[in-house]
């Protein structure tokens, strides 16, 4: 709507209804437990998707957004500056600090779906999206914790007249 019909005001209205899509789904989720439905493992998706959502919807949109522009509204590419050294430890660390956010949102809204079923015996399908969810932030880790000791170097300044 944005870029190929040129609505920009219609299509910025729909970006901003997408948080309401995780207010319908937690309140289908939420209806359709207290109205006896079994728990299952979609209802524990839900809760999983919407723990991430949150805190990763907005800037998944964002780049989606500018890709988007860039493809078919001709904006221009963003750029991106090439961290090292302190600033690329920092960033790495930043950007992994936002998933155990994720995660705690996403297990308290399971933990919340399971008192609301009755307990752990009656909830236990809801548990079994914590096991893929604990692997990633554990797994995730990894890419903080190896530019912690390989940060990288600033890039060598080439003399005048040499080619890279």
């Amino acid at each position: 709507m944005r870029y190929i019909a040129g609505r920009r005001r219609v299509g910025g209205a729909l970006l901003l209804c997408v948080p309401l899509l995780d207010v319908v789904l937690l309140a289908a989720t939420v209806i359709s437990v207290r109205n006896g439905a079994e728990p299952s493992i979609w209802h524990g998706l839900s809760a999983a998707y919407i723990g991430v959502t949150v805190v990763y919807g907005h800037s998944t949109l964002r780049w989606a957004d500018q890709k988007f522009a860039q493809r078919y509204g001709n904006a221009p590419k963003p750029t991106t500056p090439t961290l090292y050294g302190r600033q690329a430890i920092a960033a790495a660390w930043l950007s992994w600090l936002r998933f155990p956010l994720a995660y705690g949102i996403s297990v308290g809204l399971t933990v919340g779906l399971i008192a609301l079923v009755g307990g752990v015996q009656e909830g236990a399908p809801l548990l079994v999206w914590l096991n893929p969810l604990t692997k990633i932030l554990v797994y995730s880790a990894i890419w903080p914790l190896t530019t912690t000791f390989r940060p990288g170097r600033a890039p060598n300044p080439q003399p005048h007249g040499e080619a890279a």
